[in-house]
């Protein structure tokens, strides 16, 4: 089959994104956004430090860092504090690119949500995907792994709705999410969501994920060309042949999914990678780390978010990190930050 039936945008891509950034495809819809909620797009961006042009086009790329930055200035100008949830809403598959055109041209529902998440990294390098099946219900997760220093909330409020749009234009008619999970604190009025997800949502949850019967996972995704999914797969082989980052950087990412399931180990870790754990060891001291201080940093990053964007209890976030109890981790917190996990949350809270 030619090439030329491919859209247009799933030829743009030519490069994966580097670590700690995004494509902005999934941001177009700021400038709008700002429009209808009365706020002056430069006003918007120059208080955030940001070209007001970098939004154009859909394959530049955008640090979380900066990301934060600019939802913090969306918020503020515009009065809406559930300003990322109106983003995603307007956002679905397409802003993906190729990662977008791999899922809705896949056989079915599991397998467009497990190729977008092995591939993922080349649209998005700040957070992970995740895809986990327990008593018949399907989790579709994300989770940031790159510091956010702003607007954590807005950014999994926006992810999250993206996500629901994605599932139900891949699934088809009929879709509805059983439950919407969201790590961060309960909004004053949380009416919108409600509106939005058409579902019950929980907000101070541990990680931020869209719930459905597993079963769906089975159905088929309607529209699906078979031809055309080579030329994506071949279109994404391509770019990532062009190099997929340092062995650290995808360590740091395999971890942020494996602290979902329980306590990872270095074991875990070589075995997706499909490489010894000496081996793996090796290439981590090439890099200047070990696993140790992988695992360290990824756990201090999520205890950071889940104490400034939730209200779970610090048993549970010690859980949730795999420690053996709440003093292990106030010893680890303590090392980190010089402080305890509850002195750290006060001050945060009062900034």
């Amino acid at each position: 089959m030619s090439e030329a039936k491919l859209p247009p945008e799933a030829h743009a891509q030519l490069a994966a994104v580097t670590d700690g950034a995004l494509r902005v495809g999934p941001l177009q819809g700021i400038p709008g956004l700002l429009r209808d909620l009365g706020a002056d797009r430069d006003r918007v961006f120059a208080a955030a430090e940001l070209n007001p042009g970098l939004l154009d086009d859909a394959e530049g790329t955008i640090p979380f860092s900066a990301l934060g930055r600019l939802m913090s200035q969306c918020v503020e100008h515009t009065g809406c504090p559930h300003f990322g949830l109106l983003l995603g809403e307007r956002t679905g598959l397409p802003a993906l690119g190729l990662v977008g055109h791999l899922g809705q041209h896949s056989p079915d529902l599991g397998t467009a949500l497990r190729s977008m998440i092995l591939h993922l990294h080349i649209h998005d390098r700040g957070a992970i995907p995740s895809l986990t099946v327990e008593n018949g219900c399907a989790v579709v997760g994300y989770s940031i792994y790159q510091p956010a220093a702003e607007a954590t909330a807005q950014i999994y409020d926006s992810a999250i709705a993206i996500t629901n749009n994605i599932l139900h234009t891949l699934h088809g008619p009929g879709w509805h999410p059983s439950e919407v999970l969201l790590a961060r604190a309960k909004p004053p009025d949380p009416e919108p969501y409600q509106k939005v997800f058409q579902a019950p949502v929980r907000f101070g949850a541990e990680q931020s994920a869209v719930v459905f019967p597993a079963a769906w996972l089975a159905d088929p995704v309607p529209g699906a060309d078979p031809n055309l999914l080579r030329e994506i797969q071949g279109r994404i082989a391509a770019i990532e042949s062009m190099g997929g980052g340092d062995i650290a950087v995808q360590v740091r990412r395999v971890l942020c999914n494996l602290l979902l399931r329980g306590q990872p180990t270095l074991d875990d870790a070589s075995q997706i990678f499909a490489i010894h754990r000496r081996t793996l060891n090796r290439r981590l001291r090439e890099n200047g780390v070990t696993f140790r201080q992988l695992l360290d940093e990824v756990r201090r990053q999520r205890a950071r978010q889940l104490l400034r964007d939730t209200d779970l209890p610090v048993l549970a976030i010690a859980e949730t990190l795999g420690y053996a109890d709440a003093p292990a981790f106030t010893r680890a917190f303590r090392r980190w930050s010089g402080t305890t996990p509850t002195a750290w949350r006060t001050d945060r809270r009062r900034v």
